[in-house]
Order: C-alpha cells, then sequence, then structure tokens
C-alpha cells in the first residue's frame, strides 16, 4: 500500500476510475475520490449488482437468479484488485484499477467472467501447467459519433478507408494520427501491441495484443476494446467490434493463441520433438478435449444473435469443429513447430466475444481433454467447409444455448453458479430477438403481403 501511494503521488493522481466486465464484455465502472479509494483499496467497496441483471441496454433481465427485484438489487462487494494499477494515457492524472466481485464471506462471485477466469487459471496451475495465452481483434473504424450513429439508425455509415485493402501500408499511413495513438495508447496502458494492418473490407483494421500469462492475456484483451473506442472518439471515430457487421463482407475475428509451459515458464509442454509435427501427447489431448466440447460450449464463445452471422462457408471463420496443421478453414488452426512458437490458434472466437469467457472455457475444454486424454480426430488437410464426418457448430443462439444448457459437461467444469447465470442471460437475448420486427421483414413483407 504505501508503494502505491508513492507511485501514485509520483504520477500525480487525483482521481481513480475502477470497473469490471459484465457478462456481455461491456466494462461498467466509475470515478471515485482518492479518499474512497483508499478506503476500498483496505476492505472492499460496494458495487450495485444490477450489472448482473440487466442486459446490454440495461434492460433488466426477467429470469435471473443472482440479482432482481426478488433481491432488490443490493449492493454487492467489490475488491480492488491493487495488481492491476495503471494510468490512463489520456487522462493522464487518473489511476485505473479493475474490480473482483466476491460474495459477502470474501468468496468469488460465480457469475463473474472474471472470476471465471482465475478460476481456470488456478485449476490449470493445479494440474503443473502455466497457461500463456494471446488475443488478436478484427474492428471496424466509421467517422461517425454516438449521436451520427443513432441518427442514421446505424445504416449507411462511412467507414475510415474505402474499398478492399488488407495489410495496406498506404490506408495505415493515411491515417497516421489515428493508427498511431491507437498504438501508443495501448502500449501506454499496458496493452503491448505485436502488430497492427488494415484487414480486407472498408474500415477493417486488426490489432494483435503480445501474449502472456492467461490472467495477464485476458485482462489486456478484454482492455483493448475499451480502449480502441476511447482514443477512436477523440479522433471522431467509432469502432465496431460486431461480428459480422456487412453480409457481403467477412465477419470480425478475436482468435485467441494458447499454448501450455511448466510452471516456471520455461518449457513449452506443447511441443515435442519426438512426436508427428512436434506436437507433444499432451497437445493432442487438449485438442481432442476442445473438438470434443465445442459444439456445446458454443454459446459461451458466440454469445449474441449477431456471433452466427460470421460463421459462413469460406469466409475464414468455422462452420465445424475441426483442427488442422496451419490450416485456417479450421476452427483450430496449429502454428510453429518449435518449442518458442508451438501453440494452437483458437480461430471460433470473434471479436464480440467476452475475452474472458472465451479464454476460461477454451481452456477449461482443453484441461478435460487432458484429463481424459482425449484423442482429437484426424487433422483435416484440406478445406475444413468441405469435410466429411464433422460436428457441425450450432447455427443460431437459441440452439446453441439448449446444448449448453443440457451439458452436464459443461457444468463440470464450468460450476453449476457460472453456466445457469449465462444460460440465462443468453434466453433472454434469445427472446429479445424473437419479438423484434426487423428492418429486413418490413423491406420483405409491408408493401407486398
Amino acid at each position: 500500500m504505501d508503494s502505491l501511494r508513492r507511485w501514485m503521488d509520483e504520477k500525480g493522481v487525483r482521481k481513480v476510475k475502477v470497473g469490471a466486465i459484465d457478462v456481455d464484455g461491456v466494462w461498467r465502472g466509475k470515478y471515485i475520490s482518492l479518499e474512497k479509494f483508499w478506503s476500498a483499496a483496505k476492505s472492499n467497496m460496494g458495487f450495485c449488482d444490477v450489472v448482473f441483471g440487466w442486459d446490454l441496454g440495461d434492460e433488466l433481465l426477467d429470469n435471473t437468479q443472482v440479482t432482481g427485484w426478488h433481491t432488490g438489487y443490493p449492493d454487492t462487494p467489490a475488491k480492488v484488485d491493487l495488481s492491476t494499477a495503471r494510468i490512463i494515457p489520456w487522462e493522464p492524472d487518473t489511476a485505473a484499477f479493475l474490480l473482483d466481485f466476491v460474495n459477502p464471506d470474501g468468496t468469488p462471485f460465480e457469475a463473474s467472467p472474471r472470476q471465471l477466469l482465475q478460476k481456470m487459471g488456478q485449476r490449470a496451475r493445479k494440474l503443473g501447467f502455466l497457461p500463456k495465452f494471446g488475443a488478436e481483434y478484427e474492428f471496424f473504424l466509421f467517422k461517425e459519433g454516438p449521436q451520427s450513429l443513432h441518427e442514421k439508425g446505424f445504416k449507411n455509415l462511412t467507414p475510415l478507408t474505402p474499398g478492399m485493402f488488407g495489410y495496406s501500408w498506404l490506408r495505415t499511413s493515411m491515417n497516421a494520427p489515428l493508427v498511431h495513438a491507437l498504438i501508443d495508447g495501448c502500449n501506454a496502458y499496458g496493452l503491448n501491441i505485436e502488430g497492427f494492418h488494415t484487414e480486407t473490407g472498408p474500415g477493417v483494421f486488426e490489432a494483435a495484443i503480445r501474449y502472456d500469462t492467461l490472467e495477464l492475456a485476458a485482462d489486456r484483451a478484454a482492455l483493448f476494446k475499451t480502449v480502441v473506442k476511447e482514443i477512436c472518439a477523440k479522433h471522431g471515430v467509432s469502432a465496431c467490434f460486431m461480428a459480422k457487421v456487412d453480409p457481403k463482407l467477412p465477419g470480425c475475428s478475436g482468435h485467441v493463441h494458447q499454448s501450455l509451459w511448466n510452471l516456471k515458464g520455461e518449457d513449452n509442454l506443447f511441443h515435442d520433438p519426438s512426436e508427428k509435427h512436434g506436437m507433444s501427447q499432451l497437445m493432442r489431448h487438449y485438442i481432442g478435449g476442445q473438438v470434443a466440447l465445442m459444439p456445446e460450449l458454443t454459446a459461451l464463445y458466440w454469445p449474441t444473435i449477431n456471433s452466427y452471422k460470421r460463421s459462413v462457408e469460406n469466409t475464414w471463420a468455422p462452420t465445424t469443429a475441426t483442427w488442422g496443421l496451419e490450416n485456417r478453414t479450421c476452427a483450430i488452426r496449429v502454428i510453429g513447430d518449435s518449442g518458442k512458437s508451438m501453440r494452437i490458434e483458437y480461430r471460433q472466437l470473434g471479436a464480440d466475444m467476452n475475452a474472458y469467457i472465451g479464454m476460461a472455457v477454451s481452456l477449461a475444454a482443453g484441461l478435460w481433454g487432458i484429463e481424459n486424454e482425449i484423442e482429437p480426430p484426424a487433422p483435416v488437410l484440406s478445406n475444413a467447409y468441405e469435410a466429411k464426418n464433422t460436428k457441425p457448430l450450432p447455427r443460431n443462439l437459441k440452439d446453441a444455448v439448449a446444448l449448453l444448457k443440457n451439458s452436464e459437461r459443461a457444468r463440470e467444469i464450468l460450476g453449476e453458479g457460472f453456466v445457469d447465470h449465462f444460460v440465462r442471460t443468453r434466453e433472454w437475448e434469445v427472446r429479445q430477438y424473437e419479438r423484434a420486427v426487423t428492418s429486413w421483414e418490413l423491406e420483405r413483407y409491408l408493401e407486398l403481403i
């Protein structure tokens, strides 16, 4: 605490921003005074648990158990994670800290995504593994602000750059002030950017965040989206991380790279030069677990109605539970041939993922595969979209939620409390969609039916 006080004094901190991520992957937080912060740092603080009782639009869910009108939406204790201290580069007098929701007795709040991730990290270490993860995101940038987005009804938006121009040296240079602000801002915020480039599509960019141990990687991935939105807003630009923005364009991925190391972080346990393709038995079983559980866990990876619009043949997103060596048509791509580089790229995840949930669940599935010695099916050597004898992934959120709800294995590896709450939130999301009258329906039926 004393060293933290000195650090904050040296940085000229005058206020603090604290926050936590909800089930939808949205940061919920507030500014607090220094006096309030030091009190919270010693004995926790109260945070209204409605953040677990409403949806993306702050509509109150009617089916939750963890909170609701039946509980009165009380404050739940929130513990300040002092290890997450960082200065907000674009608010230099403000320090930021992440919160962990806990029960009154101090135990983790089961519905919290960050606690789920920490639980999986602890489980991996008990098994003797140090998980190292890294995320990369694709996202659209539009020359719009919140006001213009709403005024236009989210249609006919102006992309930051025109045309299809992936890996464009020119487009990034043309927008250098914003590109440098994003890279420098993320780096200053501790979100170490390894690569940044345009992707195929108007205004589409991709950023790769440097890998690290699971917990650090998840914090960085979860913070990345809100950081990009904050920096872009200062340049009159809006960032979009929807899985599928335009039916004529590829969707936006949120691929997660993964490997398991010994507890000292010195040896990559996925690599074994004596085995075929350099893949250790441990790695095979890890992949085996992920492939076996992929369909029933899909709702956790693809959490929105829109998520499933990305999963279309020949658009770089998987449609089946498959894996392959350097094969981007598969849900899991094995990369590397050395102890330094051997890893998997979990390609099912999209840019709309909740990073804590996506990382925690894919790790849990891999660990389940190791514990049960699950051998994976044969790798797909050609186009996975045309491969035979593969398990199809659910085609919509309703079907995916039904699979998850009935999955005993999901409750076994993730915990009854988390799965139950998540299922309830997704059932609500499905119901909201089923009640909606879309512009497609109006354009198709209003005049002619």
